[in-house]
């Protein structure tokens, strides 16, 4: 293969009219490009070196979003209801907004300081640069991205303040913020040779970015059929916004489209296996593109990915779960067959305030003893049992079917196919080395470890060496499934029973111990990902890396200053009462799960005399499952057996509760349209507009969605409504109710012993 590297210089486009522009003109000599479909149809196989990257409006205008964004999305993440500012969403907005600084910013120079020029920064910048380019764009995306999601630590300080009466000082605040990113951003850096750099590796979300990008960018349509990107993404996020009125406002009968239960509202069965509240969701499909596309866009995941996780889901909700249903396996059939609920033996909420002492912060084992143990939904029980079949299953199966070339990818040797035009490219320019990242793992594991002593936690160092180990362990393994189905792997379950054993009577501890774990893998995925995006838009590394250590500092700061604010000035702040709605459900979440996994603890709910102790067989069985499938496809290499993925398969099944059937049977059936059919029969549509739907799609819900927080669901706190039978009727039924399908006995039901 030559070494032509398709640079805007070697080829002579410059009547193109942007960087990153895909040439779509037939040429003499047709240009190297990506051996994936998905990549050609929405990564430039040219690259600009010319092109303007980190300019002062990127600073400017990054900076802006990241404290903005992040500001809003924690204080949204504290109220129910409320919406997220999403990647998209930014992605839209940042392109006027460049594009209005480079029209209207005057010519000339700023000189900066001379700390700036320690930093690896010009001692002189150019006010306007040219064009708001491609490369500026894509770096205000990455830079949105770490603010769009808040900190999960966030959580933890709001459950520690306001559940347990601890007050969290402003230095520990900012530091368990900063420490769990930065560690994320460490791993990340330390896995692009097995994550970022293989051709391999698509991140299909990733794609979208990059059609968004180029369709805004003056991409280049000649003699094609049809709309330009542009104009058709405009017709779709119009639509989309339009639409959304009806499922979001005015008619939400077709986002909880239960229509069975319509026609049996008083049926127990059909309401247990039909609904979508607290049933398991069967009625097929939902009107409402913000469910359909609830675990991941079925327009992005490749088409025998969605086939694989609607296997697992089809398993073990459709089939397994019935089954223990209704032979009251665990005394399940007292309980409603799905919900986010734990409940005690008398079928009620199970009351957490009931088993912990004066303080808040130990259990009372007399109390305790004479009150209840927790009981759980079936759902709960198949969705434990999945993410412990989870934990081993993609570990064996990583070490078997990706383990010769994780090796030589350590070793730094060639695996085939891992090198393509994009990482030529991108060799182009100086990376940056791994100590750097190196660095930052380790400066942020001490301050780490600073944070867990000096305040008291009830967190040992070696404790958090343990949650950091676990992290990394998985990180290339979940990457992987991330990386290929844009499916993001949890290992929340795994992570809060390791806690739960080593810090008994902690609760505080354990929520700790399952953010640093959490945080590792999510996060550093997260910053994965944007590497890999950055690498598809041939953005010099060194300026990825520079814009996400600022992005990761300022957005840290803007949400444990939100944070504060508003425990300092709503003393009202997460009662269930709040009059502003600000009820802090996540946070309440993480006070729930740590009653349950850190004062409890998993002795008591999964040991070997335990009520729930068989859930933990499923281990084996995850880690059986690859190991057949491997020896099987190594006698009969071309058996079905090659395309399933028991961690595809098994991913997202944690999302259930809340999820239901219609997220992951809606998301198959559209999938089925567009990623196998459209794309067989015409691929010449489906590689053009296939992304920009999903991004036209999410958008245009999003915004609609926004627009009724702010100006139906906010004021009034949520009284206004259109109250019809449209939406009305799916709550006029047993789903919504969340009955049971045994009537609890007076004196209980379970054990008499615990």
């Amino acid at each position: 293969m030559s070494g032509h590297t398709n640079s805007l210089d070697d080829t002579k486009a410059g009547d193109l009219e942007a960087a990153g522009i895909r040439r779509r003109r037939r040429t003499r000599q047709p240009l190297e490009d990506s051996v994936y479909p998905e990549v050609q149809a929405s990564v430039s196989n040219i690259d600009d070196p010319t092109a303007c990257v980190l300019t002062l409006r990127v600073w400017f205008l990054g900076l802006l979003f990241c404290l903005v964004i992040s500001a809003l999305n924690t204080y949204f993440v504290l109220r129910y209801p409320a919406p997220l500012i999403t990647p998209i969403i930014t992605q839209i907005f940042a392109y006027p907004f460049g594009r209005f600084l480079a029209k209207y910013m005057p010519a000339g120079e700023l000189k900066l300081p001379t700390w700036a020029h320690w930093l690896g920064m010009p001692q002189r910048v150019s006010l306007n640069p040219g064009p708001f380019s491609i490369k500026e764009h894509a770096l205000l995306v990455i830079m949105a991205n770490v603010s769009t999601s808040p900190a999960l630590a966030l959580n933890y300080s709001v459950a520690a303040e306001k559940f347990y009466g601890e007050p969290q000082p402003f230095g520990f605040d900012i530091l368990v913020v900063l420490t769990t990113q930065l560690i994320g951003f460490g791993a990340a850096g330390l896995c692009r040779r097995f994550l970022v750099w293989p051709a391999s590796m698509l991140w299909p979300q990733n794609l979208v970015f990059c059609t968004l990008l180029n369709t805004f960018h003056a991409e280049i349509e000649d003699e094609e059929p049809g709309p330009s990107r542009l104009r058709f993404f405009a017709y779709v996020f119009v639509g989309a916004f339009c639409y959304f009125w009806l499922p979001g406002f005015l008619f939400v009968a077709l986002s909880a489209f239960s229509w069975v239960c319509w026609i049996a509202p008083n049926n127990v069965v059909v309401n247990q296996l039909f609904g979508v509240s607290s049933g398991l969701g069967m009625g097929l499909f939902s009107f409402d593109w913000s469910q359909i596309a609830y675990i991941a866009s079925p327009l992005v995941v490749p088409w025998w990915a969605q086939l694989n996780i609607f296997g697992g889901f089809f398993v073990a909700f459709w089939i397994v779960a019935p089954i223990m249903y209704y032979t009251n396996s665990f005394n399940a059939a007292y309980l409603p067959m799905s919900t986010s609920s734990v409940f005690d033996r008398f079928g009620q909420v199970y009351d957490t305030a009931r088993v912990l002492d004066a303080a808040g912060l130990e259990l009372n084992v007399t109390a305790y003893n004479d009150y209840s143990p927790v009981y759980m939904p079936v759902t709960y029980l198949v969705s434990y049992g999945t993410s412990f079949m989870l934990a081993t299953g993609i570990l064996v199966h990583t070490i078997l079917f990706n383990g010769p070339d994780i090796w030589n990818r350590l070793l730094r040797q060639h695996v085939k196919g891992d090198v393509d035009i994009h990482m030529k490219l991108m060799r182009n320019y100086p990376d940056v080395p791994d100590w750097a990242y190196l660095a930052f793992l380790l400066a942020a594991f001490a301050l780490s470890a600073v944070t867990v002593s000096c305040w008291p936690t009830g967190m040992p160092a070696w404790a958090l060496v343990v949650s950091l180990a676990m992290g990394l362990i998985y990180i290339v393994p979940a990457g992987y499934v991330y990386a290929l189905t844009s499916y993001n792997l949890s290992i929340n379950v795994i992570a809060e029973l390791v806690g739960g054993y080593m810090m008994t009577d902690k609760p505080l501890a354990n929520i700790l111990f399952k953010i640093y774990t959490a945080n590792v893998l999510n996060v550093g995925l997260f910053f994965a990902q944007d590497l890999k995006l950055g690498h598809y838009m041939k953005i010099p590394p060194r300026e990825t890396f520079k814009v996400q250590v600022i992005a990761v500092v300022v957005t840290s700061f803007a949400q444990v200053g939100v944070k504060r604010w508003l425990i300092s000035t709503v003393p009202t702040l997460c009662d269930a009462d709040q009059s502003a709605q600000l009820t802090c459900p996540n946070a309440r979440t993480m006070f729930s799960a740590s009653v349950i996994w850190g004062l409890i603890g998993p002795a008591r709910l999964f040991s070997y005399d335990s009520y729930y102790h068989p859930l933990l067989y499923w281990m084996i069985g995850g880690a059986v499952v690859p190991t057949v499938s491997w020896l099987i496809l190594r006698r009969w290499p071309h058996c079905w057996l090659r395309y399933f993925h028991l961690p595809i398969a098994l991913t997202g099944l944690e999302l259930v509760p809340p999820a239901s059937g219609i997220n992951f049977s809606s998301s198959l059936i559209v999938g089925f349209i567009f990623q196998y059919l459209v794309r067989r029969i015409n691929f010449d549509w489906w590689s053009k507009y296939n992304f920009v739907l999903s991004a036209a799609m999410d958008a245009g819900t999003i915004v609609c969605g926004i627009l009724i927080f702010l100006t139906l669901q906010l004021p009034r706190n949520g009284t206004i409504s259109v109250n019809w039978w449209g939406n009305e009727v799916f709550t006029k039924t047993l789903d919504w109710a969340g009955v049971s399908f045994k009537t609890v006995p007076p004196e209980g039901f379970g054990t008499n012993t615990w």
